[in-house]
């Protein structure tokens, strides 16, 4: 299953610069690794914010689920983290169902 997840980052008033560095470090890493794992289908950093975006290939949502209470960052920064997570359907997919409807054989 895939999914578009939309990370927004934030820290607390009292941590530095450098410690909350240290923990996007450990996630870079943890998400690439990913990434090379074929979890991760790609990823993107939204420039001038802490914001990241991410395409995840899981086999469920209970998957997904795991694995964002096991980042780094959601163990360290959690409550000041929000992700926002979209479903998501391949067009081809999505383009065949539409095709089948107008030809009658998708109607129910």
């Amino acid at each position: 299953m895939l999914f578009h997840l939309d990370f927004h980052v934030e820290y607390p008033a009292g941590m530095s610069q450098q410690d909350f560095l240290a923990i996007w470090a450990e996630e870079a890493d943890a998400a690439l690794g990913a990434k090379q794992a074929g979890v991760v289908v790609d990823l993107w950093k939204c420039v001038g914010r802490r914001r990241i975006i991410a395409i995840l290939d899981t086999p469920s949502p209970d998957t997904l689920d795991q694995i964002l209470f096991d980042l780094p960052i959601m163990k360290k920064l959690g409550q000041h983290v929000q992700v926002e997570v979209t479903s998501l359907r391949r067009y081809e997919d999505f383009a065949a169902d539409v095709k089948a409807r107008l030809s009658g054989s998708g109607n129910s």
